[in-house]
């Protein structure tokens, strides 16, 4: 390079001092989210993040990837939902969507939140980028609010994928969350929550044409390998080493983690619901008693867990 050379023949010479020289320096490396022993971390978020739990793939990858630091993790996750809280309102305005989702947070008092919000920005453009800004502001204070102390995650919408026709050509999508994904890192500096650009992590944005290896079911949604994708990509994004475990190697704690996020689900979300805590619950709200009942279970899955992953990290360190 030029500025070697040119050091190089000051250097010889004899007429520069070290003190003199400005070397390039390097771009700083993006600190790690420091997670701390005990903390619950809560996913937030539409359909990407609740689609997860069919899949069990990010718990264990991040398990591994702290090591000896324990995490429990519960996903309150609802597709199709907005900063606003459309999907969770059910039968009534987003405001009640929002008062179910203060409900489940002081349920839970999660110490650190991720949230993934924004999937819509691909097919509605970002004429509603202010719009939507305000609400996820909005959404934070309540967090802090209610939770005074936690520590909030943003994290970008990942890029959909051009499949093979009668499929879309969803390159004008990807160029909006490209975009929006721009505006969202701004944002989340202005609120003073960690980043990860999911998007870029996945890829960025696709060349033109055909997704030759597609990781979606559909162009938008997830199949397994592309959560496996995700998860590690979400790890990493975190600033953690990615573990270095075959697939194969965590079947036992993923089958621990799909246990305990379907005993979660059907604590905070029972299918039943509107009979337990609805309208109707004077048919059969006397059953209402028993959801309490999943928490010990749910304990009892977060140790499970615990233990398969202590036993693939001294399985690692016997080699």
């Amino acid at each position: 390079m030029i500025w070697k050379a040119a050091l190089l023949s000051l250097a010889l010479a004899g007429t520069v001092s070290a003190q003199e020289v400005t070397l390039p320096t390097a771009k700083p490396e993006k600190h790690a989210f420091e997670f701390k022993d005990g903390d619950r971390l809560v996913l937030i978020g539409n359909t990407v993040i609740e689609r997860e739990q069919r899949y069990g793939s990010f718990e264990p990858r991040l398990a591994l990837a702290l090591g000896d630091i324990k995490v429990s993790v519960r996903n309150l996750a609802w597709s199709g939902d907005t900063v606003f809280g459309h999907a969770r309102s059910y039968f009534g305005p987003p405001e009640e969507g929002i008062q179910r989702l203060t409900t489940h947070l002081d349920l839970l008092k999660p110490n650190v939140v991720m949230l993934c919000y924004g999937s819509e920005m691909a097919f509605e453009g970002l004429s509603g980028l202010p719009n939507f800004l305000t609400g996820y502001r909005n959404l934070l204070d309540l967090m802090r609010k209610q939770v005074p102390g936690v520590r909030l995650i943003i994290v970008s919408p990942p890029p959909v994928e051009s499949l093979a026709p009668p499929l879309p050509d969803l390159a004008f999508a990807n160029k909006s969350l490209s975009s929006f994904r721009d505006a969202l890192r701004k944002f989340a500096l202005s609120q003073n929550t960690y980043f990860i650009d999911l998007f870029e992590l996945m890829g960025g944005l696709p060349k033109a044409g055909v997704t030759t290896q597609p990781l979606t079911e559909n162009g938008v949604h997830y199949t397994q390998a592309g959560y496996e994708k995700l998860s590690s990509s979400l790890v990493t994004g975190l600033g953690l080493p990615a573990p270095a475990f075959a697939n194969a190697e965590l079947e036992l704690i993923t089958r621990e983690v799909l246990h305990k996020d379907e005993l979660f689900f059907n604590r905070w979300r029972p299918q039943n619901e509107t009979y337990l805590f609805g309208f109707r619950k004077h048919e059969q709200g006397q059953n209402a008693k028993e959801i309490p009942m999943f928490d010990p279970l749910i304990d009892q899955a977060d140790g499970k867990i615990q233990a398969a992953k202590a036993t693939l990290l001294a399985s690692k360190k016997r080699l």
